[in-house]
């Protein structure tokens, strides 16, 4: 579809709505999963915990074996993140050893990064947290990537290490790419693919209107049926 909003505009109205709003308006556009990525949680500046959000568009890092074909990127993935960006590092499933730290925290955010999102392990937690940085990711190490790993691909899409059976099933994977709008929060994060951001706002803003109105009625003693039925349908 053609597109009216710039990408500011876009990231300036998605910071109205949580990832919950993002995923149900997915959830209505029919794409997978409401673009829950399942498995990344908040690590810093909390665990868990407090108002941080993130919003922006990806740039992905893509770490793959050592003995992986594909050459190694010839410079360092962290020098050249954009402005505004959330960083996307995506390490093989399994993988033991950290792929990301407390300096790549420190030059993202020195370049104006919004936040990391590791599809993996990372380390540094305290430094991590004392940088006021936020990294979401899927658990935490202490050894580096080096000794196992290399990095392959920048802004390149990339797959979630988490794919279900039958995922593959008409093409329905679990994907970032460079440029998708990632948005994390205390409840998780969600990918809202570029394409979709114009139509999935307006949905956005119409489910927030509608709880509200509803939140209000219960409220008020009106059973959750009835006022369900009067403010969703």
């Amino acid at each position: 579809m053609a597109t009216t909003m710039s990408q500011q505009d876009i990231i300036k109205a998605l910071q109205e709505y949580t990832s919950c709003d993002v995923s149900d308006a997915l959830c209505k556009l029919k794409y997978r999963n409401g673009g829950f990525l399942p498995g990344l949680t908040m690590w810093s500046p909390q665990r868990q915990d407090g108002p941080t959000k993130i919003v922006g568009p990806a740039y992905t890092v893509k770490y793959v074996p050592l003995d992986d074909p594909a050459p190694k990127h010839p410079t360092h993935y962290i020098d050249s993140v954009p402005a505004g960006a959330v960083v996307f590092v995506s390490a093989p499933a399994g993988t033991p050893n950290a792929v990301y730290g407390g300096l790549m925290s420190t030059r993202a955010r020195a370049l104006g990064a919004v936040g990391s999102v590791i599809d993996g392990r990372f380390r540094d937690v305290q430094e991590q947290r004392a940088l006021d940085y936020p990294v979401f990711a899927r658990d935490v190490g202490t050894a580096p990537p080096a000794p196992l790993l290399k990095v392959a691909g920048v802004n390149v899409p990339v797959r979630l290490q988490q794919q279900q059976q039958g995922e593959e099933e008409g093409g329905m994977l679990l994907t970032v790419r460079p440029g998708d709008y990632l948005i994390g929060d205390a409840n998780g994060v969600v990918v809202l693919p570029a394409e979709e951001a114009e139509r999935a706002l307006p949905l956005m803003k119409k489910q927030v209107e509608a709880d509200e109105k509803l939140a209000e009625a219960i409220q008020g003693g009106m059973g959750f049926s009835e006022a369900s039925k009067k403010f969703r349908s």
